[in-house]
């Protein structure tokens, strides 16, 4: 914040009357104690911001190894450093992976899914290019971005080149280090960033739990189990939605009893086939272990055996601090 006059310039020994980016320049300045200045950045005003964290658009590096897992740790080079970072991976919502994204634009607007590795080709399990050799090529999105959180604060240009690497890896080593380059969409200013912006980033998780019906209330209610622990608020889940392997949908009403056993409402009521099925299968679980079964009770016991599940499916924004359970 100090303001001298400049009382002349050299370019290698020569007087010059201006500099520009790129030039090597000695700058005689008036009535200043050079103890004072520090190694930094001349830059116009504005056009440079020190930055905690910041979110990027980015590719992985065809040549890189290894795969790019949230929560590692690279070194991240942007502007005229490199520090080390830790990146956390996300993508569009699946229904959206093949929607044109906007270039050098971040949407805060928009939800995005939390992935736990960069999403490529090579990243996908065999399991899933079995199935997906079948169905067709491996969908993956046009688009993936990533959190950046500094060990230490860096001073950058915005949209500026990003580019991580595993720069530890033994340098005799037949192998490249760099891992991914990007573009920075949005700097981070604020030191306490995860509580004053990051709530503003909607990157959720999906989470799936499954349970299985314990009985038949009746036309409209069952008790289910095996979806929640036994220390579990269930409370908390009242009012969500299910879905039961049979197609019926419910609404989890409550708790039943103190074993982790809930309460669900079917307002539509239970199909006759249904009902059927878990009544059958409720009688058998109480005639268990009653004398021999014949081989055709066996098969037929078999063939009812298949429990009726509950499926619960909510997505949870990873930032919010209410740990808010959303459903569409």
């Amino acid at each position: 914040q100090v303001t001298k006059r400049v009382k002349s310039m050299q370019m290698f020994h020569t007087p010059v009357t201006y500099a520009m980016q790129g030039d090597r320049v000695g700058v005689c300045v008036t009535q200043f104690d050079p103890k004072l200045l520090e190694r930094g950045l001349i830059c116009t005003p504005d056009s440079l911001h020190t930055i905690h964290a910041a979110i990027i658009s980015l590719k992985k590096i065809q040549y890189f190894r290894g795969s790019l897992q949230t929560k590692a740790k690279f070194h991240i080079t942007v502007g005229h450093e490199t520090v080390m970072g830790r990146v956390m991976f996300f993508s569009p919502a699946p229904a959206n992976f093949n929607e044109e994204i906007q270039e050098n634009v971040f949407d805060f607007e928009k939800d995005y899914l939390y992935q736990e590795q960069y999403l490529s080709k090579d990243s996908v399990s065999s399991e899933e290019n079995k199935e997906n050799d079948q169905a067709g090529e491996v969908q993956l999105p046009k688009q993936q971005w990533a959190l950046l959180e500094f060990e230490k604060p860096v001073t950058c240009p915005k949209l500026c080149l990003v580019i991580g690497s595993k720069l530890d890896t033994d340098i005799h080593a037949n192998t490249c280090r760099l891992a991914f380059h990007g573009v920075l969409l949005q700097g981070m200013e604020d030191k306490n960033y995860t509580e004053t912006f990051l709530p503003k980033l909607k990157v959720y998780k999906q989470k799936h739990k499954e349970g299985q019906v314990e009985r038949v209330m009746d036309d409209y209610s069952v008790i289910g189990r095996s979806l929640f622990k036994k220390e579990t608020n269930i409370q908390i889940f009242v009012g969500l939605k299910v879905k039961l392997s049979t197609g019926e949908d419910g609404i989890i009403d409550g708790g039943f009893g103190q074993s982790g056993k809930f309460k669900i409402r079917i307002p539509d009521g239970l199909k006759p086939d249904t009902k059927m099925l878990l009544t059958a299968a409720s009688k058998k679980k109480s005639k268990g272990g009653k004398g021999d079964m014949t081989k055709e009770d066996e098969s037929s016991k078999n063939d009812s055996a298949q429990p009726v599940t509950i499926s619960l499916i909510f997505k949870r924004y990873v930032f919010d601090t209410q740990k808010k359970m959303i459903q569409s």
